[in-house]
């Protein structure tokens, strides 16, 4: 049985610090993630980022600087099209709207 090669990636999260990594993926799972825009590199970077998200290791500005993303709204949308969403319960709803109040009235 043949072994696939390892695809190669790069993480840079940091303007200092870049992590390199290697997995190994089928060749045909690779064309196909390839054939991706952004490639494999991307699709790899982004499920990383989307699992750091879902886990509370990031915030939504992590995963905006992660992947390059130039808004908070192209990254609230990239998260929703990942289905990564966050706990927001009806307390935190309330607690904002009244922050909102509070900040309106000064």
């Amino acid at each position: 049985m043949e072994r696939d090669s390892a695809r190669r990636f790069s993480v840079k999260y940091r303007e200092e610090t870049i992590v390199n990594g290697a997995i190994e993926i089928s060749d045909d799972i690779g064309q196909m993630l390839a054939a991706q825009a952004g490639g494999a590199s991307r699709a790899v970077l982004e499920a990383v980022a989307v699992e750091a998200y879902r886990s509370g290791t990031i915030t939504p500005a992590q995963v905006q600087q992660m992947l390059g993303l130039r808004s908070r709204w192209e990254t609230e949308s990239f998260l929703r099209r990942a289905e990564a969403y966050h706990d927001y319960t009806m307390e935190d709803l309330e607690r904002d709207i009244a922050a909102i109040r509070d900040a309106s009235r000064q």
